[in-house]
């Protein structure tokens, strides 16, 4: 796990030599003349190689701190480079123009790294939007039967609402008629007890 980890911070590291090497671009060491344009271009496509890899695995958003702190770290550092060794740099008379240029160099390789980071991205959200319309598919053609079904088990609770309720009035007459009759039982006990109470009164 922990190679794997430190393989996912070796692509941002490159990102930050690619984005310095491009400091050396036609200076005495490395004059491309006319194959410059061409050097330029392989080092974007690096960068934006790298920037697809960082989103890859660092993500989007702790990805592109990583890359934004690298343009910062990589541009400061050219700075400070070329302002000591302005004379490898042709940087002797108009110092703070080609700091500027140079800077610019490091920013662009930067924003191609930020570039791939958004095709990622891009492609990413188009895959969640078509398995979102695949789902809305698959809930649009099934929603008519789930309709269907949750009708049948309305009606199907109201039927059992209403037996429910049938039954407790049944259960209600019939307690009502039963105590009616014990009513009936005990004045007509009653009535009997009193009238025998009168014969033995009579006796």
């Amino acid at each position: 796990m922990e190679v794997k980890k430190l393989h996912y911070y070796l692509v941002p590291a490159l990102l930050g030599v690619l984005m310095f090497a491009s400091n050396f671009l036609n200076t005495n060491l490395f004059k491309f003349g006319e194959n410059s344009f061409a050097v330029w271009f392989v080092l974007s496509l690096l960068c934006f190689a790298c920037g697809w890899f960082i989103n890859k695995t660092l993500g989007w958003h702790f990805g592109g701190k990583v890359v934004f702190a690298i343009i910062i770290a990589a541009t400061i550092i050219s700075v400070l480079m070329i302002s000591f060794f302005r004379d490898y740099f042709a940087a002797t008379e108009l110092l703070t123009e080609n700091l500027i240029l140079y800077s610019l160099r490091n920013i662009t390789l930067g924003s191609m790294g930020f570039f791939g980071m958004a095709v990622v991205e891009i492609f990413s959200f188009q895959k969640e939007l078509l398995v979102m319309k695949e789902k809305l598919k698959i809930y649009e053609s099934v929603s008519p039967d789930l309709k269907k079904e949750a009708e049948l088990e309305i009606r199907e609770a109201k039927l059992k609402a209403q037996k429910i309720i049938t039954d407790a009035e049944l259960n209600a007459k019939d307690l009502f008629l039963k105590k009616e009759r014990i009513e009936k039982e005990l004045k007509e006990f009653i009535h009997a007890e009193k009238e025998l109470i009168k014969k033995y009164e009579n006796i």
